[in-house]
């Protein structure tokens, strides 16, 4: 399953990558998320992996993030592998007029087992749920300036 997404953000991109690629920030855009760890490579950096675990009602889920791409401030790329799931997300930041930045989400879900009846019978969940983290950084992003 693939699909795209976008929002725009009343800041200059400079400040969005900013608040984007501090990880002490993903607890106020991201709900759920218990803890980040890194587990090898330069945290942030192409190569890296790192531990994420959400609490999700009664369920806990704990993906690895595998960063595949950093060229900021265009664009921002990894994989998340969790149980019977592997997402490759692309992230890219456009610049606007006005100091304005368009953030553009591309990803890619692959199911295996249970996973993939999900992904079958609620196809509209995983978008739901990207462009709610992309609205809750929106409003902490505009919070800052």
């Amino acid at each position: 399953m693939k699909y795209s997404v976008d929002i725009e953000i009343d800041l200059p991109r400079t400040r969005v990558i900013e608040l984007f690629d501090n990880p002490d920030n993903l607890k106020h855009w991201q709900p759920g998320l218990v803890s980040f760890d890194a587990i090898s490579g330069v945290p942030g950096e192409a190569g890296a992996r790192s531990r994420l675990r959400y609490q999700m009602g009664k369920r806990e889920i704990e993906m690895i993030e595998t960063i595949t791409e950093r060229n900021l401030p265009e664009v921002f790329a990894g994989t998340y592998e969790a149980k019977g799931v592997f997402n490759t997300v692309i992230n890219r930041f456009v610049p606007l007029p006005n100091d304005r930045t368009q953030w553009v989400l591309e990803t890619e879900f692959q199911f295996k087992g249970m996973m993939r009846l999900m992904g079958w019978l609620m196809p509209g969940a995983f978008k739901k749920q990207s462009c709610e983290f992309m609205q809750q950084f929106k409003a902490f992003a505009e919070k800052q300036s």
